[in-house]
């Protein structure tokens, strides 16, 4: 085991390890205990059981992640800066801006995560931060980070958050100016009808703004040609266009002309409703008052119906099975056929949170047959996508009905981003994960997996 004592680890495995406060964190409370009441009208909603295994807890981890996702209506900016300004001399006898006074800081690449006010839908966000020092003082550049962090922990809208950073830092440093740039990014989920329709559905919204004040008031300042030279020598794109038609745009796909607000279970939106009360939020607020109807209408997607018969409908009307065992060809020749990159969104099941990525499906045919359609191995993919699941269960689903049309020799794998990653506990931002389901020749054909697993193309699931 190395470096870890042996006996201790196998006495933490026997006994469990402690939880952390943090990990402890709001269970109990009346805020957390209300959301698990209105998270269970939601599953309800969906004609699912809230009893069954994988379900029991989804109430309180749901509670937990939402309440942390909104830590910042509970900081106060003044608690972070206070203190962790260091005295700082400017340039000495000489003309110029050094230092303490008038040295442009920037930090780049902060990665934050917010929940959109529109449709309660997280989205990333890459932050940079700039300010020019007076006073001959400086700030601790962590406390940047942190700061932008508080205002990211609520129920957002870029350019109020882009705002709300630039106005906190420039009231708690009292620097000459701050300068604040937002790369944002909005996952656009298709519903479950447009879905087998649009073939090239855009799977994200992206929106650059910026925000500043003091001598980066002035959108042509020459003190923004300086901080957006120090972005683009990283690499960083700046659009400034785009960040100029951002003001005016509503950029929510919740908000988009041809998403229109459908009749829905009132029972859930007055369960969103006491949610965003929950979370410290005023529900009547004039850019909250449509969010639970909206919110309600993307989860309706995920509703639990009989997909399985309108499935087998689908891939029997199809699908020509010669064999009545429904293997397709002989077992004679075979050769390796597959469909690489084929999309998928769905919602966790422990969290009700989005996860996405991508299918990559093998298959071995009969020579002489052609191989079965691309759009009817996507439509297995949305079919099983379009539900709450795990990713571990997707994979095997979508292998075992590929296998019942296409013989016993499958190969799946999944990869997805999973919002839950980053929007709660860890936080890891960039991370993905790979599943595969194995089933007939592939299981014991280390070859043929290998020609397979070799055959994916590279950075497949969408680095967000």
């Amino acid at each position: 085991m190395g470096a870890l004592d042996e006996g201790h680890f196998h006495e933490e495995l026997e006994k469990g390890v402690p939880l952390s406060c943090h990990e402890m964190g709001f269970e109990g409370e009346p805020e957390t205990m209300a959301i698990e009441d209105a998270v269970k009208v939601l599953l309800q909603g969906l004609n699912e059981d809230v009893n069954r295994e994988g379900l029991r807890k989804t109430p309180l981890r749901v509670a937990k992640a939402l309440r942390e996702g909104t830590k910042g209506y509970r900081l106060k900016t003044k608690d972070i800066v206070q203190g962790a300004l260091f005295p700082e001399v400017g340039v000495d006898n000489a003309v110029g801006q050094a230092g303490g006074v008038g040295g442009l800081v920037v930090v780049r690449d902060l990665d934050l995560f917010s929940y959109c006010e529109s449709c309660l839908l997280p989205f990333q966000v890459k932050c940079h931060v700039g300010y020019v020092p007076s006073g001959r003082r400086v700030v601790g550049l962590s406390k940047l980070s942190r700061v932008a962090d508080v205002f990211a922990k609520r129920l957002q809208d870029p350019k109020r958050l882009a705002n709300e950073v630039c106005l906190a830092l420039h009231r708690s440093i009292k620097p000459a100016g701050v300068a604040v740039m937002l790369q944002c990014l909005h996952i656009h989920f298709p519903n479950l009808e447009s879905v087998f329709l649009d073939s090239n559905h855009k799977g994200w919204v992206e929106l650059p703004v910026r925000s500043g004040s003091g001598v980066f008031e002035d959108e042509s300042a020459e003190a923004w040609g300086d901080f957006f030279s120090l972005l683009k020598f990283r690499g960083i794109s700046v659009d400034e266009t785009s960040m100029r038609r951002s003001s005016v745009e509503s950029w929510c796909p919740s908000q988009s002309a041809t998403s229109k607000l459908e009749p829905v279970n009132q029972a859930m939106v007055t369960a969103v409703a006491s949610i965003l009360r929950s979370l410290g939020e005023d529900p009547s607020r004039k850019e909250l008052l449509g969010t639970p109807a909206r919110f309600v209408k993307w989860l309706m997607n995920f509703q639990n119906t009989k997909l399985e018969m309108k499935l087998n409908s689908l891939v029997f009307g199809k699908t020509d099975c010669p064999n009545p065992n429904g293997k397709v060809g002989c077992k004679e020749e075979k050769q390796m056929q597959s469909e690489l990159n084929l999309p998928f969104w769905s919602q966790c099941e422990h969290h009700l949170l989005p996860f996405h990525g991508v299918v990559h499906i093998g298959y071995m045919c009969s020579e002489g047959l052609n191989p079965v359609g691309k759009s009817l191995l996507q439509s297995v993919v949305h079919f099983y996508g379009f539900k709450l699941q795990v990713q571990e269960r997707l994979t095997r689903q979508i292998a075992e009905t590929v296998s019942s049309f296409l013989g016993g020799d499958v190969i799946v794998v999944v990869e997805a981003n999973h919002t839950c990653m980053i929007s709660r506990g860890i936080e890891k931002f960039g991370s993905s994960t790979a599943t595969i389901a194995v089933l007939g020749r592939y299981s014991t054909d280390s070859a043929a997996r290998a020609l397979f697993l070799q055959g994916i193309p590279k950075a497949t699931a969408h680095q967000g």
